[in-house]
């Protein structure tokens, strides 16, 4: 269940909407309430008149439930208790608890304008077309502007009637400076408040479709507001945006923290201050994919049980308001920074803009959301437009989205992902979701004019088409990748369009409106497969009566050459002249059909050990698991060659009937040969320097564990190491079929383990050196227990290599 400690809630003193807990004193003159006539407005709502709405209707505030009831029980509760009261309430009634919430309802409409982004402006006047044209070409029809004081004046409120010329929706955003917010409810703060309230409502209310009130308000690092502080400042912005019959929204609680929605909107019920439109910056990075089970609420264990994913969340505060009195939900932003999907991807703009589609596929399927927005248009971290690398201001932008700055806008991939979705789902028809299980989503809409289902598979893995749909629906299909680039329209991309496969980038696919393809029930990803869906070009599943495989290739022609020449029916056996390798694995090299002055490398297995004939069965075969590996450390941003193929016998009976194809790599120095030098007493080899070597390898290293990779086959000879850029060396690890995955970093004793194999040939001093480094980025040394561990291994090592003389060994070995 969410935290249940608010963290704004925190001091609970008397708040201006619980006046009855104070003993009534004299006013002062400064202090008597204001003429109600004053700038030819009728009287406020909250100083005892009637506001009047947008369709004529006087609107009479409601005093707080404190007010009118002297002398009750609740009176003399304290709005802190009364917040803690409220998710108690919520809580023992069921409140967070939503069975079947995660699934999205089928047949709700998805509003033309459902997706919006935050704008900003900039010193310079020239960046507003820039802005306009930019937006122009996203296709979003409402956007996102934050006021805060002197900004009416200034570069922001030349934008706003620019963007209302332009046809846009605006969400004015009204916020109080930090500093300001920390000292509400003072009375010198909340006239400065409703001062710039009522400017700048009187000089833009009427371009604005609705009116945000605060933000992040469940943040107060962010925000600045105490609870009594921010009911205030909302009391008097409710007054000022209802005396000018305009829409409100807020409070703009931001993430899924629920227990701030279910006590903020109980307070404000109380004291007849809701808004029309309930808002929450809906995020889904805490749970890094948009699809998965939020591990952060109750765990990693619990999260499959409990089932809150981006669905559910939307679905439970849409509830949640609908019980409070405000029916409608909005996120007005969400977004992934760029930073924090590095941390384990390197791909960070690609993934971002896989991440935007699915997300705001996801908000549409929930039915939950009148509209969702991402939040910067334009900023180096988070937007959809990068206009260079600007230190990061103080406050996060999504508490204020200050300025622009430039002076260069390029639009990032989700820029792309962003103007397709607004192309071909905005006004269309939710007609639910067609497949079952967790690794793989396919969401179907409907407009007047065609059928269109948004497919796609969680990282890494890949589904082949013809597993979806039969091969009358692939017949007539039009595919479109996720920026909208049509693959079903190009001669060169057709050949093996069926045979096309789904990843984590997702793919539109559309047909006439009269056809209702059906996804088969057994449909799911392909089992014990990676793929790395950023490394460039396609995946094409090949499927015959005897073998199948994959390959990766830019488009079918290329795909039909990939696929004849490295077919197990064509590729034939190691010519000795192009024999790499033959042990346990036959590694020779060939032709690349793509390029005649390349070549690639095939592997395959020759002969299995006793114990691997049986263990081995329960795996998928070396070839697939050679291709998941180097897929993996790709993904990571780490070296390797890059796969090309792999084909296996489809019945598996046969372990040695499976090849590996990748890339050849010339050029390289292996670690062990550098290692064994410098054991010799070179200082120096191949022209790369002991500790220029111990110390990036270190840091590689440091960044494959960190990344979740457990090698389980780290000899110096399957780390390959060449110079790059000038005093930079750049690695790539090869016989990649035994790595393990991390979700998080790899354990301590796991990495020894690759360690003591890498150090092996290395001598003492430099192997006291390089584990220095190493463990230096963990904040750690090499303690006399490791280093038994790693005089273990080297004696395993020695026993192993005599042995390998004897002719037990032989025989064990045929």
């Amino acid at each position: 269940m969410p935290n249940c400690s608010p963290r704004a809630a925190t001091t609970p003193a008397c708040t201006p909407c619980s006046s009855a807990n104070r003993r009534p004193r004299r006013l002062q003159s400064h202090e008597r309430p204001r003429p109600a006539a004053r700038r030819g407005r009728s009287s406020s709502p909250g100083e005892g008149g009637a506001g009047v709405s947008r369709s004529g209707l006087a609107v009479q505030s409601r005093p707080c439930v404190a007010q009118r009831q002297e002398g009750s029980p609740v009176s003399t509760l304290r709005t802190g208790t009364r917040f803690g009261l409220a998710v108690l309430r919520a809580l023992l009634r069921g409140g967070f608890l939503y069975r079947s919430g995660h699934l999205p309802p089928a047949g709700h409409h998805v509003p033309d304008a459902f997706t919006g982004v935050g704008v900003a402006a900039a010193a310079d006047p020239a960046h507003d077309d820039l802005q306009l044209e930019h937006l122009a070409r996203l296709g979003v029809r409402r956007v996102r502007i934050d006021f805060t004081y002197g900004d009416a004046d200034g570069p922001a409120g030349r934008l706003c009637p620019k963007l209302a010329a332009a046809g846009y929706r605006i969400n004015l955003h009204l916020l109080q400076p930090f500093d300001e917010a920390r000292r509400m409810p003072g009375p010198d703060a909340a006239e400065r408040w409703r001062s710039f309230l009522a400017d700048t409502l009187d000089r833009y209310g009427t371009l604005a479709d609705i009116v945000e009130i605060t933000s992040t308000v469940n943040r107060r690092r962010w925000a600045g507001y105490r609870l009594e502080g921010l009911l205030d400042a909302w009391r008097i912005a409710h007054d000022e945006v209802r005396r000018r019959g305009l829409t409100l929204a807020g409070p703009s609680i931001t993430d899924f923290e629920p227990i701030y929605n279910v006590g903020l909107l109980s307070l404000l019920r109380d004291c007849g201050q809701l808004p029309d439109i309930h808002t929450d910056n809906l995020f889904a990075e805490r749970a890094i994919r948009p699809e998965r089970w939020d591990h952060k609420i109750l765990g990693r264990r619990l999260a499959p049980l409990i089932r809150f994913n981006l669905v559910k969340k939307a679905r439970l505060l849409a509830r949640i308001g609908a019980q409070a009195g405000v029916p409608r939900l909005v996120s007005p932003a969400a977004f992934w920074t760029l930073p924090r999907i590095e941390r384990r991807l390197p791909d960070s703009e690609q993934k971002q803009a896989d991440y935007l589609t699915r997300y705001f596929v996801l908000c549409a399927a929930s039915g939950a959301l009148e509209h969702a927005g991402w939040g910067p248009l334009a900023c180096h971290r988070e937007g959809l437009i990068d206009d260079g690398a600007q230190p990061y201001p103080a406050l996060e932008r999504i508490t204020h989205y200050a300025s622009v700055t430039g002076p260069e806008y390029r639009p990032r991939p989700a820029f792309h992902a962003l103007a397709a979705f607004n192309r071909l789902i905005p006004g269309s028809i939710y007609r639910g979701r067609l497949n079952h299980g967790q690794e793989l989503e396919v969401h179907a809409f409907e407009n007047g004019t065609r059928q269109i289902h948004v497919v796609w598979t969680t990282n890494a893995r890949a589904a082949a088409l013809p597993d979806l749909y039969d091969t009358a629906a692939l017949a007539t299909v039009r595919i479109f990748d996720r920026d909208g680039g049509e693959l079903s329209g190009t001669p060169a991309l057709e050949t093996r369009l069926a045979t096309l496969a789904v990843t984590e980038k997702p793919l539109y696919l559309a047909w006439p409106a009269d056809q209702a393809p059906a996804v088969s029930p057994a449909a799911a990803p392909l089992p014990g497969l990676a793929v790395h869906a950023h490394g460039g070009g396609l995946h094409y599943y090949y499927r015959d009566a005897a073998w199948h495989g994959m390959v990766r290739a830019a488009d079918g022609p290329q795909a039909d050459a990939l696929i004849h020449a490295l077919h197990p029916e064509h590729v034939g056996g190691p010519r000795e002249a192009d024999t790499l390798r033959h042990a346990r694995n036959a590694i020779w090299t060939l032709p690349d059909p793509r390029n005649p002055a390349a070549r690639l490398a095939v592997k395959q297995p020759v002969k299995h050990h006793l114990h691997k004939k049986l263990l081995d069965r329960l795996k998928p075969s070396k070839a697939r698991r050679s291709w998941n590996g180097a897929c993996e450390l790709l993904r990571r941003g780490l070296g390797s060659a890059a796969p090309v193929a792999w084909f296996e016998q489809r019945s598996g009976r046969d372990l040695t009937l499976n090849w590996y194809t990748c890339e050849y790599v010339t050029g390289q120095t292996s670690v062990g040969q550098l290692f064994s030098a410098y054991a010799r007493g070179e200082q120096a080899h191949a022209g790369l320097a002991a500790q220029t070597v111990y110390a990036q390898l270190a840091a590689f290293l440091l960044r494959m564990h960190g990344r979740g990779i457990f090698f389980r086959d780290l000899s110096g000879g399957n780390i390959l190491v060449k110079p790059a850029a000038p005093g930079e060396l750049e690695f790539a690890l090869i016989d990649t079929a035994r790595i393990r995955l991390y979700p998080q970093g790899v354990p301590l004793r796991r990495r020894l383990s690759d360690l003591a194999r890498a150090c092996h040939k290395l001598h003492p001093e430099g192997r006291e050196a390089f584990m220095a480094l190493y463990l230096q980025g963990l904040g750690r040394r090499f303690t006399p227990l490791q280093r038994a561990g790693f005089a273990f291994y080297d004696l395993k090592a020695a026993l192993k290599r005599r042995l390998r003389g004897t002719a037990l060994y032989r025989k064990l070995k045929r």
